[in-house]
Order: C-alpha cells, then sequence, then structure tokens
C-alpha cells in the first residue's frame, strides 16, 4: 500500500447526536409557563438548543448550551427574551460524573467533539483534569504571537513508523496516533468495528488487543495491528501474515507483573471460540513470555515475525518499570521498528481492580527517561516511540510528544466518545449499560458501529485542530519538531513566572 500521507484528506465530519434521549449537559434550562411562544429563542440560538412547540419552545439540546457566558452575546436567549420566561442552573448530576482524571468537564467536551468535529463553545475544560500532577500540572509556553508567520494548513501532522534502513515498508501515517489494543471478549464486536472503521479513515492502525483477529475485521487487514500476547490467545500465523503491524505485548501499565484477567462471565461461546478457550472460564494470560528472557530470546521472538510476514513492521508494547531505557534499548538491538511505553493511567477491561493505577511509572516521567536515553545511544532516529496510558485530550498529545515521543495510542478516549461515562464497571461481567465494554448479546447492539466510526471520527478531527493550534503558536510546521522539546513546558509546581520568556498556556 503506497504512503501518500502528506497527501492525505482528512475524514468528513458529520453531526452524530448522542444515542440516548437526555444526553447529560452541564446546564439545564427550562421555559417557564409566561412564555407567549414567539419563538426569539429558537432563532437566536446558534446552538440549535430550542425547537418550536405547540404551547412553547421545548428545550432540545441541553448539552449544547454555551453557559452563562453566553450572556455577553446578542444571541442570549435568557436576556433576549421579552417575558424572561427562560431560566438556566447547573445541572447537579453533572459533577457526580467522573472521577480526577477524568472529570465531567473533560468526558462533557469529549461527547461535544465526538457529537460535532468541533472544540466546545461551553465553558468546559477540554484541556486537563484534576489529577494534581502529571499533564495536569504542564502547561506550554508559547512564543510570543508577534512574528509567527505559520499557516495551520501547511502544518504536517505526520509520522513514520519504520525509522529502520532495514528494507522493510516505510510506512507514515497522516497524524501522530494509532488505536490502542482493546480485545474481543472486553469489548463488544460492535465497539471494535467503530474503532478500527475510524481508523481506517484516518489512514492509521487500530490493534486487535490479545483476544484474536475476529472474522469481521478482516476487510479492514491494512488498518489492523495484530497483537501477540503471553497468553497467544487466537494467535495464528494466517492472521499475523494479513496484517501490516504485528504488536509483542510484554507487558501493560495498568497491570504490569501480573497478565490479564477476564472473568468467566465475559466469555460467551463466541470469545472462547476467538480464543480456543472454555465458554464461562476465566481466562488468565502469565505476566511474561516464558520463552523469553534476554534480548536474544527477544530477537528470537521478532525474528518469528519477520519471517512469516516479510512485509510486516515488529512493534513492542511494554509497560514503564524504572529500567525502562534497557528495555527499550534491548528492543532496539532485537530488531522492533516501534516502542510502545505504557503508562500506568491505561485503562482495561481484564484487569483486577486491586493491579490498575499501583504498579507502573506515569508516562510522563518514563518518555522523557527513555528519548534521553536512546538520544545518548546514538540510535534515538532510528525508532519510533509511541505513548499509552492516560493520554486523554489533544493537550496530552502534544505535551508527551513535547517530552520526547513521536506520536501516540489512544484507547479510553476512543469509548469515552462512544458515551462512556466513567462507571468503573468494564472488567466486571458483562455489566456496560452502554453496550462498550461488553460481551452481552443483548447490550451490544446498542452501538451502531457506523454511528460509532462517526464520533471518534469526529472526536480526533476537533483534536487535530487543537493540535494544529498549538504548534501554529510554538512557531513549528512539523509535529516531528515538537518531539523531545520540554523547553516549551513547564511544570507548574516549579514556575519561575520571572524565567518565562513568552506566552503561559491558559
Amino acid at each position: 500500500m503506497p504512503d501518500r500521507s502528506e497527501d492525505f484528506l482528512f475524514p468528513q465530519v458529520r453531526r452524530a447526536p448522542s444515542r440516548f434521549p437526555n444526553p447529560l449537559g452541564k446546564y439545564t434550562l427550562a421555559i417557564g409557563r409566561e412564555c407567549e411562544n414567539c419563538g426569539i429563542c429558537v432563532e437566536l440560538c446558534p446552538h440549535k438548543v430550542f425547537q418550536r412547540g405547540a404551547r412553547r419552545p421545548t428545550v432540545k439540546d441541553p448539552h449544547m448550551c454555551q453557559g452563562p457566558e453566553c450572556g455577553f452575546h446578542d444571541h442570549c436567549c435568557i436576556t433576549r427574551c421579552p417575558k424572561r420566561a427562560i431560566t438556566m442552573r447547573p445541572n447537579p448530576s453533572f459533577e457526580l460524573l467522573g472521577d480526577k482524571r477524568w472529570t465531567p468537564d473533560l468526558l462533557a467536551s469529549t461527547w461535544h467533539m465526538a457529537e460535532t468535529g468541533e472544540v466546545p463553545h461551553q465553558d468546559l475544560n477540554y484541556k486537563t483534569g484534576a489529577s494534581g500532577g502529571g499533564f495536569d500540572r504542564l502547561r506550554f509556553v508559547f512564543p510570543p504571537r508577534k512574528g509567527l508567520f505559520v499557516d495551520e494548513g501547511d502544518i504536517s501532522l505526520s509520522i513514520d513508523l519504520n525509522r529502520r534502513d532495514d528494507g522493510r515498508p516505510k510506512i507514515r501515517i497522516p497524524v501522530p496516533f494509532y488505536l490502542a489494543g482493546m480485545s474481543y471478549g472486553s469489548i463488544s464486536i460492535n465497539a471494535m468495528l467503530s474503532r478500527v472503521r475510524a481508523a481506517k479513515a484516518w489512514g492509521t492502525f487500530c490493534s486487535t488487543g490479545e483476544g484474536g483477529y475476529p472474522e469481521e475485521l478482516y476487510p479492514y487487514d491494512d488498518h489492523v495491528i495484530t497483537q501477540v500476547a503471553t497468553g497467544l490467545f487466537g494467535v495464528r500465523e494466517e492472521t499475523i501474515k494479513r496484517v501490516r503491524i504485528v504488536e509483542f505485548k510484554y507487558a501493560q501499565g495498568a497491570k504490569p507483573g501480573l497478565g490479564g484477567h477476564l472473568l468467566g462471565d465475559k466469555v460467551t461461546p463466541q470469545v472462547a471460540r476467538m480464543r480456543e478457550a472454555v465458554a464461562g472460564s476465566a481466562l488468565f494470560s502469565p505476566f511474561p513470555f516464558h520463552s523469553v528472557y534476554s534480548v536474544e530470546d527477544h530477537k528470537k521472538h521478532v525474528d518469528w515475525i519477520k519471517h512469516l510476514n516479510p512485509r510486516a513492521l515488529v512493534a513492542v508494547k511494554v509497560s514503564t518499570p524504572t529500567d525502562v531505557d534497557m528495555v527499550a534499548v534491548g528492543s532496539y538491538f532485537a530488531g522492533a521498528h516501534i516502542i510502545q511505553l505504557d503508562g500506568s493511567y491505561g485503562g482495561t477491561g481484564a484487569a483486577p481492580d486491586i493491579a490498575k493505577k499501583n504498579i507502573a511509572m506515569p508516562i510522563e516521567y518514563a518518555v522523557p527517561k527513555v528519548h534521553r536515553f536512546l538520544t545518548s545511544e546514538g540510535i534515538r532516529d532510528q525508532i519510533t516511540i509511541i505513548a499509552s496510558g492516560g493520554i486523554r485530550s489533544p493537550h496530552d498529545v502534544a505535551k508527551i510528544i513535547a517530552l520526547g515521543a513521536d506520536g501516540v495510542s489512544i484507547g479510553t478516549a476512543d469509548l469515552v466518545a462512544l458515551e462512556c461515562v466513567r462507571c468503573h464497571n468494564c472488567e466486571s461481567g458483562r455489566g456496560c449499560a452502554r453496550g462498550i465494554a461488553t460481551t452481552d448479546p443483548e447490550l451490544t447492539p446498542l452501538i451502531d458501529p457506523d454511528w460509532g466510526t462517526q464520533r471518534i471520527v469526529n472526536m480526533y478531527a476537533a483534536w487535530m485542530k487543537v493540535l494544529r493550534f498549538i504548534l501554529k503558536r510554538l512557531g513549528m510546521r512539523s509535529v516531528r519538531e515538537l518531539v523531545g522539546r520540554w523547553d516549551t513546558l513547564v511544570h507548574l509546581d516549579y514556575l519561575q513566572p520571572e524565567a518565562i520568556q513568552g506566552e503561559l498556556e491558559n
């Protein structure tokens, strides 16, 4: 498949409204009995919050309301209503959403981007969460606006996945991301289809995870990364030969040292058939490959894949132990093209609760450590670093690239685009009420793959707009210029205003 990443036309954004009748918004609106049904609110609101009714207009999409900031504009329905019949209040249910990393604002802004393909017009914080650390304490320092003459249309977002001169295909993707592994069994087949179709639309890739290669994904072979994990579930030579990238999963940031655990209730007959297991029985994948205990063993693994599929690139997914820099250099000498560093904040639908978020190093510490070490070894320009585990927004993407990654792998944000509410029930049986992290045949149809594909496409469209804007503000014409530029970042805990030369990100 020839590389035309620089000529790539971004997929079309189309409105993809919520599949539920009452989408959650930050504010609630009410129209009182004094309304005379003049229709001014319907005509004025540029966000189509209202629609005409028989006696009075009805509130159609309250989640699109701009909030108090609307009062500064001429189209404000509350101030322009001749009878002052419209009231707006904070939605008490909104604040109950999410957690410190995925705040209500971050969830709602992601839903907005997935619906419209645009950055939110509401007063939503779509840049950071409230974790009190990591990405949430990092800010960009932009140079003064004067003198910046970069046209956003001239900014390249493409990255190379094969930087070796080894005779293998030179794959360049037009965007600095691919979609992380989420296996059949941990999420529904309709969620998988939504993600891989979106990957095709963006000219990038989507990993199958360790649950095998469902036949439903065969039409998208050129955009699939098949994963070989420690349990070898569903691994077959036939599927390895189908794809352009094969990924070894040695460890996952959410559960390093433990391997996967898929509860028996999620192992339906279809999942069991794919994984060559027994329906209803819990599945465990061991932590290590018991055939790999050295770099030499690792090289045999990589050579095995290269022999089976002469056109495939090899990616290696590892967690982030304290010696992750040595792991990365070992993967380089084993012949890998991509090293994926998976940090501790990654999501999973196949791990015990006690394991998650408690073991691995956060990704924002691991990436600069590896980038610096590979640079000192003189091999940084020969391997692609992909970061994953806690990337929630376009600002997180830009920050981790500035810390030393070439690109990112996204997982949880895709599920939020599909209207995940972060109920933290992913690994518990088939109980995802929104049909995402489930194998229940009655819940799976809650997601229409066409709708899901468009939602994920829209979210990334908004992300790429923000990323281009950040690069423009930094005076850069390519995302590749941002790699390792931690001088563009400041940590709020160590902020010295007198040392800042430029404008601090809001």
